[in-house]
């Protein structure tokens, strides 16, 4: 898909679902979200079209019963947050991983084991 959909907050917690557990049942959506959030089932039943809209989703009918739609994600989570972090990166930072991390670093206390983590993933990236 060359142009992802622009997917709201609310939006993300049920694609989140789908990248977990897809094919679902609008029902097991509901059931799911249920356990994190305080929405009510039209609220999500609402949130599903709207992905579908977008075309953030799709669906096939249940063979069996014909009544039944099962919903799972056109499009990656990889996608998706690579998307969202470089929207981000643009949005607050104006493209500079460099101020990012240095706002990041600063803000944030980091353990020693993130710092080393930190350090491998910079290693790495001079790598290649």
């Amino acid at each position: 898909m060359s142009q992802l959909p622009q997917i709201s907050d609310a939006e993300w917690q049920v694609m989140k679902i789908m990248w977990a557990k897809a094919p679902c049942t609008a029902n097991q959506v509901v059931d799911y979200l249920s356990e994190i959030m305080a929405w009510q089932p039209k609220t999500i039943k609402t949130l599903i079209n709207r992905l579908l809209k977008k075309k953030a989703l799709g669906f096939k009918v249940d063979q069996q019963d014909k009544k039944t739609y099962h919903y799972y994600p056109l499009i990656s989570e990889k996608e998706c947050v690579k998307a969202e972090s470089q929207s981000f990166l643009q949005r607050v930072f104006d493209g500079s991983p460099n101020i990012l991390l240095a706002n990041f670093i600063h803000e944030y206390e980091l353990s020693q084991q993130d710092i080393n983590e930190l350090k491998q993933i910079l290693e790495e990236k001079t790598k290649k």
